[in-house]
């Protein structure tokens, strides 16, 4: 009985090994060639096992993509939410740890994060995207932006979605601009958090006066616009009258020439 006990765990511990083995291989080929690219033949010839063999653990691509993105992820939306739990800290600032702590995890998982990210991804903005890992990554999209939104309180759906991204741009950039760095992650941050916080605060201002500067713009929009009509209106008629003026001028003109022309050829 225990010689068969061992035997069973054995199997078991050789079966995630494989798993393992199979996971890793994916990651790896994902991030040199690019999803699309990789067939699961591949896959399972990198990771030393049969191509039959790599379906007995997952069933396609999808599925080992979803292995690979939503643990990681699953992490990530927990500390975002523990720092959204935070009731004592303001909207700014939640929104700046929130970004600090997206930094440091796309930096601290550099081979990955397209992967993790961007594969197979749908548009953020959409309500109920299919599958668990789009569901999962707007949800995360939707904690980082949310800051934002309380804010500076957008007037439209559109107006949201815009500034949401306008963020992104700028957090993506920053993610991007040190992916390839080879400083130790903890000093990188160190050097690199606090220019975070800046930009945030600088984006923040921007939105603000933005915000601002359309409101005054709307308000005096009317009035500008009803000012260019009246102007307009006017030239027409100044215009009108002049020109109307001058045929005038003329036929008097016309007539004073014919009538002396007459009493020429009367002496």
């Amino acid at each position: 009985m225990e010689s068969s006990d061992k035997s069973i765990r054995k199997q078991g511990e050789r079966a995630e090994e494989t798993k393992r083995n199979i996971a890793e291989s994916a990651a790896k080929l994902f991030t040199a060639r690019g999803y699309d690219a990789v067939t699961m033949r591949e896959i399972a010839k990198d990771a030393g096992c049969s191509h039959t063999t790599i379906y007995l653990y997952f069933k396609d691509k999808e599925v080992l993509l979803e292995q690979l993105a939503i643990p990681p992820l699953q992490t990530l939306e927990t500390l975002l939410l523990s720092i959204q739990a935070h009731e004592e800290w303001s909207e700014a600032e939640k929104l700046k740890e929130k970004s600090r702590q997206f930094l440091r995890f796309c930096l601290s998982h550099k081979s990955m994060v397209a992967v993790i990210l961007g594969v197979k991804s749908v548009r953020v903005d959409e309500k109920d995207p299919e599958g668990d890992l789009n569901k999962l990554r707007n949800r995360i999209f939707g904690y980082l932006t949310e800051g934002i939104e309380h804010f500076i309180p957008a007037a439209n759906e559109q107006a949201r979605i815009d500034q949401s991204r306008i963020y992104f741009f700028m957090l993506y950039g920053m993610v991007f601009t040190y992916m390839n760095s080879e400083e130790p992650l903890e000093p990188l941050l160190k050097r690199i958090l606090p220019i975070m916080d800046k930009a945030i605060e600088v984006l923040l201002a921007g939105m603000l006066h933005k915000r601002d500067s359309s409101q005054l713009v709307t308000a005096m929009k009317p009035e500008t616009q009803q000012d260019k009509k009246q102007g307009k209106r006017e030239k027409l008629e100044k215009q009108e009258k002049q020109e109307k003026q001058e045929k005038q001028d003329k036929k008097q003109d016309k007539k004073r020439k014919d009538k002396k022309s007459k009493k020429q050829e009367e002496k």
